[in-house]
């Protein structure tokens, strides 16, 4: 158990029984107890700094890590400061930046189909269903990418059929 929660304990039951006998039973020191008391009542020092810190990552993306916003709090708000302290309340408010995931590299050797140029550019049917041309989109959303794979009929350029997938294998 962490020591602050110890303290807290001892400071919501210092009513009901003596500061020295939780301390003993908790295994903590009297006046580390009182100094936690002390830094209660102070305002976070590290607070404003955190805002800034907020506003950087913001105005970023979270993309920075704590280098780039220490020269970054340096340039922007004229504010020197140690990149301990940056990286420290970084980690203490979850203000780390989001690694980015590299993009999983696919052979398209053994995927490519080759098939013949059937249309020779003439994107023009003189009938319906007689010319049918395929696409596939793609769509980025919160959750990753989704493919949309459509059918199209060159007459009249009505959709004949669609279908979406999460991978790009199984349309």
């Amino acid at each position: 158990m962490k020591k602050t929660v110890k303290y807290l304990a001892i400071y919501r039951h210092r009513a009901k029984y003596s500061i020295k006998v939780m301390c003993q039973f908790f295994s903590v020191s009297r006046s580390g107890y009182y100094s936690f008391i002390n830094r209660m009542d102070k305002p976070n020092k590290d607070e404003p700094l955190r805002q800034m810190i907020i506003t950087c990552q913001e105005h970023a993306r979270k993309t920075y890590g704590y280098r780039r916003v220490k020269i970054w709090l340096e340039k922007v708000k004229c504010l020197i400061i140690n990149h301990k302290r940056v990286l420290r309340i970084m980690n203490q408010y979850g203000l780390l930046a989001e690694i980015r995931r590299n993009k999983k590299y696919r052979r398209m050797g053994e995927h490519l189909h080759k098939y013949s140029n059937l249309l020779n550019r003439d994107f023009h049917a003189e009938a319906i269903n007689q010319k049918w041309v395929t696409d596939i989109s793609y769509i980025h959303t919160g959750q990753g990418i989704i493919y949309l794979s459509i059918i199209r009929d060159l007459f009249d350029g009505s959709i004949v059929a669609h279908k979406m997938s999460t991978t790009q294998t199984s349309i």
